[in-house]
């Protein structure tokens, strides 16, 4: 790897092998799901495509990510290892402490809609709802994510087919601010598009949490 800071510690050997520029950013292009080269090139704007090279190459030879034929068999494809993907978890902490970071907005830097498959289920995380079964759409510069209420909580994924109880089109700023709980839908009514039963949205962005405190 081309980091070592040679102590006998369970951080630093961590930070060995995932603590260069750009690797966690890797990771969460893949937890959305399996991708080819040119797939993770496009999701990672500014990243020299030799170096992305070398940081997939370090990430495969350490475990996290492995290559496999395309289901066409016509490419390959990355994918984490099981160990690679036990990275949600510090990945979403992550997330959820950088809230205050992204509170001021984009400030000029990209966003990918996309992003939200790994952001939402991270910031809805330990909440609740009440209402079973519910599903809606959250759609963001023309990409779509669905909600679902299950009886564990909040599921994050692609549209299914299934009915929605309403959508939600708005920018990113404003849905992350929601997730987050640091805005509720009254904050923004002005700002943002409801199509359907604005009732079922809030099963989502009013949804208590647990008992278990997973911001901490």
């Amino acid at each position: 790897m081309s980091r070592d800071y040679g102590q006998y510690c369970g951080l630093a050997r961590a930070l060995d092998v995932v603590g260069d520029r750009w690797n966690l950013l890797i990771v969460r292009e893949l937890l959305i799901g399996p991708a080819r080269y040119g797939e993770l090139r496009d999701g990672l704007p500014g990243i020299a495509t030799n170096l992305l090279a070398d940081r997939l190459r370090d990430l495969e030879n350490a475990g996290v990510v492995e290559r496999r034929l395309s289901d066409d068999a016509n490419a390959i494809t990355y994918v984490l290892t099981p160990w690679g993907a036990e990275l949600r978890e510090p990945i979403n902490a992550l997330i959820r402490w950088s809230t205050p970071l992204m509170i001021r907005g984009p400030e000029g830097d990209e966003f990918r809609a996309e992003g939200l498959l790994v952001a939402l289920p991270a910031l809805f995380a330990g909440r609740m709802p009440t209402d079973q079964p519910v599903a809606v759409g959250i759609a963001v510069h023309g990409v779509m994510v669905q909600l679902r209420a299950t009886e564990s909580g909040i599921a994050v994924d692609r549209p299914d087919g299934r009915e929605l109880d309403a959508v939600l089109n708005a920018e990113a700023p404003l849905v992350l601010g929601l997730a987050a709980g640091v805005l509720s839908l009254d904050d923004i009514a002005a700002l943002v598009d409801i199509d359907g039963d604005e009732s079922a949205l809030r099963t989502f962005f009013d949804a208590p949490k647990s008992s278990v405190d997973f911001t901490r």
